[in-house]
């Protein structure tokens, strides 16, 4: 089951919000970005990913996802129908 919502940042998936909590992917930039941010599973059966506690500052998830975007993989390509 998918979150409630995917976030993108310029057209990567850099996390999702799950049951009203900010989730990232667990890139090593993000690790470093927040060393000391919980992992949590997102549902049952996913990997587990970073609790983003700072949902209010502009400038943290900013910065956050700029420092995530080059290790986040590329969207892969729609099939056409």
């Amino acid at each position: 089951m998918m979150g409630e919502f995917i976030i993108y940042y310029r057209g990567k998936i850099v996390g999702g919000i799950y049951d009203d909590r900010l989730l990232v992917k667990p890139v090593k930039s993000a690790i470093s970005y927040m060393p000391t941010a919980p992992y949590e599973l997102p549902y049952e059966g996913a990997k587990e990913m970073l609790l983003v506690d700072e949902v209010d500052n502009k400038e943290f998830l900013t910065g956050l996802f700029h420092a995530m975007y080059d290790e986040l993989p590329a969207p892969k390509p729609k099939k056409k129908k």
